[in-house]
């Protein structure tokens, strides 16, 4: 539930998981903890957009990143991210 104050943080979670692009690397890291070199071939796109997408999703607090070796991995952590896309994945009524 939001308070009184104005849902600044909120607003901004909403609008980065509004880009499709975000919406499915989100999707994606919801089913499974990634890398950004997996990211990027299972979804098409070029490293340095993946990057970018991520850094936005990162600052936003939708992902957080988690050190794996040499690598550096991203995991959706945020209940409330995982909440949003659940719904969105559920048949409307």
């Amino acid at each position: 539930m939001l308070d009184g104050a104005l849902p600044t943080k909120e607003a901004r979670l909403l609008k980065a998981l509004g880009h499709p692009v975000r919406l499915m690397i989100v999707s994606q890291l919801i089913e499974q903890e990634c890398c950004v070199g997996t990211l990027w071939n299972r979804l098409g796109l070029n490293q340095a957009e993946t990057s970018r997408h991520l850094a936005l999703l990162r600052r936003v607090g939708a992902v957080e990143t988690v050190r794996q070796g040499r690598n550096i991995c991203y995991r959706v952590s945020n209940p409330i991210t995982r909440r949003l896309l659940s719904a969105l994945q559920k048949p409307a009524d």
